[in-house]
């Protein structure tokens, strides 16, 4: 609802691209990832298969931070220091989690 038109699977930004910084992006930059991991987490609690779910929380992690760090570059390069200052507010994943410190698009 926050992202309208511009949102996409793919982290090319389109014509028109805007910074979201509110509703849950005010709370983390990528809340759609933090939703899949709590839905890890939910499961794993659920159904009490921790090995499977640690391996599938680990390969969740590792994937989502190449792709993190993938749309961050793209949107620090398109929203310069507005996207670095908006990263060292607001954590990446997890409420209330550590901001980056020197988001350069490399975060």
């Amino acid at each position: 609802v926050h992202l309208g038109k511009i949102w996409s699977s793919y982290p090319p930004l389109k014509v028109g691209h805007e910074l979201v910084t509110s509703g849950p992006y005010s709370i983390v930059r990528h809340p759609i990832y933090s939703g899949m991991l709590g839905l890890l987490l939910a499961i794993a609690i659920a159904t009490s298969l921790w090995p499977a779910m640690i391996g599938a929380v680990v390969v969740f992690v590792i994937g989502t931070e190449i792709r993190r760090r993938a749309e961050e570059r793209v949107l620090t390069g398109a929203f310069g220091t507005a996207y670095v200052e908006y990263a060292r507010r607001v954590a990446a994943l997890v409420p209330g989690g550590r901001p980056s410190r020197g988001c350069s698009g490399v975060a």
